[in-house]
This record gives structure tokens, sequence and C-alpha cells, in this order.
């Protein structure tokens, strides 16, 4: 191939990028203005169909089979760290995690949902539900579960209520929680 030929081929090259560069940076100027565009007149968005959330909307848990959810909590090994007074499971050798058997009552499912997919987000001080950097002690399973594994350990969470004990002797009735004096 000649030099000319060369030059003349590696000429046309540059300058198509140089100018598809050009038209890359002119569009990429104009999308955003556009989008602004939208945002900001109330007749565009309803002429362009803007999608929002709802007014007054709330995410809504699933239900789902507690059974099911019992077999998850086995599956996970929840019960290495978490004690559920009633149940039949191996005895927590950890104990790091709350007591589960009342827990039911005292949350919403969306409460369970997000202690499970994201432990973070809410962690008891002084309780010792967290290590040295203020994380929970509570991994991660995100990875080891479907989405409906999830629902199914939820409603599992939330059928969850204490065990009947029977009145103990002399009146005093089983006490949970070891230290509450009769009244």
């Amino acid at each position: 191939m000649s030099q000319h030929l060369y030059r003349g081929l590696l000429s046309v090259v540059v300058l198509g990028l140089l100018l598809g560069a050009a038209v890359l940076s002119i569009q990429a100027q104009q999308a955003p203005s556009r989008a602004h565009d939208r945002r900001t007149s109330p007749q565009k968005e309803a002429e362009h169909g803007e999608h929002r959330t709802p007014e007054g909307w709330k995410f809504t848990w699933p239900n789902g089979d507690p059974l099911k959810g019992r077999e998850v909590f086995v599956k996970l090994e929840c019960y290495g760290c978490h004690a559920v007074k009633g149940e039949t499971f191996p005895a927590s050798s950890r104990a790091i995690g709350p007591e589960l058997s009342a827990m039911g009552p005292l949350h919403d499912a969306e409460y369970f949902a997000e202690a499970i997919i994201n432990p973070n987000a809410m962690i008891e001080s002084g309780k010792g539900y967290e290590v040295e950097d203020g994380t929970s002690n509570m991994p991660s399973y995100n990875d080891l579960v479907t989405v409906q594994e999830v629902i199914d350990l939820v409603a599992y969470l939330k059928a969850l209520r204490p065990p009947v004990e029977t009145p103990a002797r002399h009146g005093r009735a089983y006490d949970s929680g070891g230290d509450h004096d009769e009244h």
C-alpha cells in the first residue's frame, strides 16, 4: 500500500472518529435538558405519560407459608444464633441474636424482612447484636435464599408466639426473662 493511500485512509478514519465524538457530545449535552424539561412541566409530564410513585403508596409484604419458612430457618441454621422457645431446634451455642418466640406480634412483616435482607439497617445497641465496628453480628444470606424463601421465613417469624406455660410451684407463673419479680 502506498504511503499516500495509507495517509489518506488514516485521515478519513481520524475525521470519522472526531465527527462521531462530536455528535455523541452534542447528544449528551441535549439529553439532560430534555429530561429536565419533562420534569419541570406538568403539561409535558401528562403528555409523555410520566410514571411516578402513587401518593400514599406503601410497600406491602406478601403472605408466605410459615411451615416452609420454618424449613428455611432450619436450612440457614438460624437456630445457631437465635433460640426459639417451644421449638425443638438444636440448642444455640452462640446465642448472639435475640430469642424469637415472642417476636411475631411485636414487629411488622417488613421489619423482619429488612432484618433478614439488610441486617445492618437497624441494630439495637448494647445488647450484643453488633461487632466492634458497629455492624450486625447477623451475616447476609441474600446469596443463599430466594425471594420466596425470605417471604416464607418472614411468615414463620410473624407466626411465632411464646409457648403457653403452666403455672409453676407457689403460684408463680413462668417468667421468660428470668429478671422480673412477682408483684
